[in-house]
């Protein structure tokens, strides 16, 4: 446990480009590992764009309150702790904020949060590899990242750069989440791949890590997204809630692997000598 941040598991939910559903997953993550008795906190580490608050549900106006006028105590929505820079400005707020600006907001949320001693605390990342990956990275011990693509070639293009982000402050891969996978046609049943297929596979291999997810296009996604009641916690047995639910398991396998690495003991190193 982490004393300082209030939290065992620091995930990253990353994805190189926008669009590819990345605050989405993160969100049914965060309740999908609830479900599985954790204790969970979500931080929106998006300052420009944060959708948090929305996708939770969270009523516009509700402000954190605020202890011994520094500390903030994070909104609870859907047994889920949540802060994010859309819960402390007005919605139609536009930040217009340089680096150093963005970097200090961001590092005051994650370390001025009372986390309460979380098992997870699962963190939407903006897209891209900037200021606030590299702050991150600097300022806790980050478990691992997931990496959110689509399969078409334009989005496996920048998530190769997120990738390679990780790799260069030594942040473990957990894994690549292959969204908007396939789409089961309401009407006939039909499964068809329209953004292609294969491209997380691909991205996988190339990077020695595994596809950990693989989720549908769904409206039902979207619309309960929108509605603030995310689809793992509007109906848990939907297929696409139970595709969030394996990728919760695979997340939890990865990181008790981690562990079990971390865990120490002689290393043998072997001479021809």
């Amino acid at each position: 446990m982490n004393q300082l941040n209030g939290f065992k598991n620091l995930v990253c939910v990353a994805s190189g480009k926008g669009g590819v559903g990345k605050s989405t997953t993160a969100v049914n993550l965060a309740i999908a590992l609830s479900n599985l008795d954790n204790k969970v906190g979500l931080l929106d580490a998006d300052i420009y764009g944060p959708s948090i608050p929305l996708m939770m549900g969270v009523p516009p106006g509700t402000r954190p309150k605020i202890r011994d006028k520094k500390y903030m105590i994070p909104i609870e929505s859907h047994g889920i702790k949540c802060n994010s820079m859309g819960l402390l400005v007005d919605e139609k707020t536009a930040m217009v904020w340089r680096a150093p600006m963005i970097i200090s907001a961001f590092n005051q949320i994650l370390n001025d949060t009372e986390w309460e001693n979380l098992d997870y605390l699962v963190v939407d990342m903006p897209p891209g590899t900037g200021d606030i990956q590299l702050s991150l990275t600097q300022s806790a011990k980050v478990a691992g990242a997931l990496i959110i693509t689509t399969p078409q070639d334009v989005a496996l293009l920048d998530a190769r750069k997120g990738i390679e982000m990780f790799k260069k402050v030594d942040v473990p891969i957990l894994g690549v989440v292959e969204n908007m996978s396939t789409h089961v046609c309401t009407k006939c049943g039909h499964e068809e791949s329209i953004f292609g297929s294969g491209g997380g596979d691909r991205l996988a291999l190339e990077y020695g890590v595994e596809v950990i997810g693989r989720l549908p296009l769904d409206l039902a996604i979207r619309e309960q997204t929108d509605s603030g009641i995310p689809i793992v916690a509007f109906d848990p047995s939907h297929s696409a809630a139970v595709g969030y639910k394996g990728l919760a398991i695979k997340l939890s396998e990865k990181l008790g692997l981690n562990k079990k690495a971390d865990a120490g003991g002689p290393t043998i190193t072997i001479h021809n000598d």
